[in-house]
């Protein structure tokens, strides 16, 4: 007689949810970031029967945000799943048909159609491969509508194993020996420590590097923490002048991009000699021709550098000139930002406010800081401890990331380390770009203290009085500056609103005293809306940044 078992399970039926949310349990893919809706509801639903957790977020930037720092905290993928028109749709004016494999193309590393439902796990094995292998890199997989509750026979179904680990690779021998003597040669040399070295988990074998061989070293704003802030050889303090005086600088992970002033004069000596290592080669020689070239995981090849200068004991001369420039450069820039927050006038600015938050941060805290000179005055006061334990806006310094970033680091933080604080800093401008995520916080009860740092404007604002003045004599569109918001605007709204706790400070006591009962409270998130002088500003730099506006 037939095995009448056997004609139940080869009549078995699965949808395409199903089998999209199987293939990526089989990749390992532990975080979905989203908002659902027709027609992906039903793969957010069978994803977290399989374990995985959804987090949905309020707006799809902030959710894209979230799994991308996701990707970097994790050395997991950034995989877009989108849902499409169905196939029987196309050319018609299906619901919001577009060409989404086609313009995701420009942007990815992989976009791809499935053909069939059988051809999911392939796909979606291929997507995650592509984003974590070499440099990585976001991926795209399109599912038609009609994939979705479409059933397919289950034994029709092969899942890809999941893949392997990206390969180590290691620079040529020859490029190695050159570096070291290179570096053995340097009268002022300097160590750049990157993104990319964090990414790596090269932290290890770079402060080996720095601590063995006395080496100063400046860490971009993502590479703080793969060697502490606080350690003796960093001269973060110094930047500038580290950078326009190095005669040979090491980039681990580092591109010479806008936030490196591409490498060229007057940020840097016109006969400076670079020795980039990178993953990618793509990036090596940008802008600039390199001494040296080191292409490779950076990990790898910075113990590569290590064995090729153990060979011969050698270390940079700590009382040299060139630490003494930098130690003379590092206290009197140290001495002007204590001078400017000591001021005990209010409202208070910025450095300030960081001094007195820096003070009561835990050790062990990610920091996570968007706008503008919030931004780039907090991460030359607030220290990182710990690799990747820092995300800001990067490369594309874009506006919005603070709180999916935050949310990310938050699940990673309940899952991995417990107990650990998000420590989110925004300028007020900032925030306003995803700020209902708020809500998103509130509904997991994230481990997140918000600090909006508010001077009532993008970069400036007005008070309270002066705006009053402005609205006396037009209507606000007429007169109000394009740089001004709304001025004392009760941002903690809107964390009590949904249950969370907010202050409004306006004193450094205020500030201490609500940071201090923030962090002592774990049952809930907070946000701290700062108050400061509208028209704060940074200390005087060396060199204009990068705008050449005359506001």
């Amino acid at each position: 007689m037939p095995d009448s078992n056997f004609a139940e399970r080869s009549e078995e039926q699965v949808s395409g949810a199903k089998v999209i949310a199987q293939a990526l349990k089989t990749q390992d893919v532990e975080y979905i970031f989203g908002i659902v809706g027709i027609p992906v509801t039903e793969i957010a639903i069978a994803a977290q029967q399989l374990g995985i957790k959804y987090i949905g977020m309020r707006n799809e930037q902030a959710a894209c945000y979230a799994a991308s720092a996701i990707g970097y905290l994790t050395s997991r993928p950034l995989l877009v799943i989108g849902g499409s028109s169905e196939r029987n749709q196309e050319t018609m004016g299906a619901f919001q048909e577009f060409p989404q494999v086609e313009a995701c193309r420009l942007y990815t590393k992989f976009s791809a159609r499935p053909s069939s439902i059988e051809a999911i796990p392939f796909v979606i094995e291929k997507a995650v491969r592509s984003s974590i292998y070499g440099r990585p890199g976001a991926c795209y997989v399109d599912i038609p509508a009609d994939f979705v509750n479409l059933q397919v026979n289950v034994n029709s179904i092969k899942y890809m194993e999941r893949c392997m680990s990206p390969p180590i690779s290691m620079a040529e021998t020859s490029a190695v020996c050159m570096a070291a003597s290179v570096i053995r040669n340097a009268k002022q040399p300097l160590l750049i420590i990157g993104k990319g070295a964090a990414y790596a988990h090269a932290e290890e074998s770079i402060k080996k590097l720095v601590e063995q061989y006395k080496l100063p070293f400046l860490p971009t704003p993502m590479g703080k923490g793969v060697v502490p802030d606080n350690h003796p050889y960093c001269v973060g303090a110094a930047r500038s002048r580290a950078l326009q005086f190095a005669d040979v600088i090491v980039l681990f992970g580092a591109r010479l991009n806008w936030i490196l002033h591409f490498g060229l004069p007057p940020r840097y000596q016109p006969d400076v000699k670079f020795i980039q290592v990178d993953i990618c080669a793509e990036e090596l020689g940008n802008n600039v021709k390199p001494a040296v070239t080191l292409l490779g995981n950076i990990h790898a090849v910075t113990k590569q550098l290590l064995e090729e200068l153990d060979k011969t004991p050698w270390q940079y001369p700590p009382e040299s000139k060139w630490w003494k420039t930098l130690r003379e450069k590092m206290k009197s820039n140290e001495a002007a930002s204590k001078e400017l927050a000591s001021k005990k006038s209010l409202p208070m600015n910025y450095y300030t406010v960081f001094y007195h938050v820096q003070e009561q941060l835990p050790r062990d805290c990610f920091v996570v800081s968007e706008g503008a000179n919030t931004m780039d005055i907090g991460r030359t006061v607030l220290q990182n401890y710990l690799p990747r334990h820092r995300l800001d806006a990067g490369t594309f310094g874009t506006m919005g990331v603070g709180l999916g970033f935050a949310i990310a680091a938050a699940v990673v933080a309940k899952d991995r380390s417990p107990g650990q604080w998000i420590i989110c800093v925004e300028g007020d401008s900032a925030f306003g770009f995803s700020g209902m995520e708020v809500e998103t916080i509130c509904r997991y009860n994230l481990p997140i203290i918000l600090l909006v740092v508010n001077n009532n404007g993008i970069y400036q604002g007005f008070d309270t009085d002066t705006w009053k003045e402005m609205l006396k004599f037009q209507d606000a569109t007429a007169v109000v500056p394009p740089m001004c918001l709304l001025p004392n605007s009760h941002y903690e709204q809107v964390m009590t609103a949904f249950g969370g706790k907010g202050y409004f400070v306006q004193t450094p006591e205020e500030l201490q005293k609500s940071l201090r009962q923030s962090l002592a409270d774990t049952t809930k998130p907070s946000l701290i809306n700062i108050m400061i002088e509208p028209q704060a500003t940074r200390k005087a730099q060396d060199f204009h940044w990068l705008t050449r506006s005359n506001m």
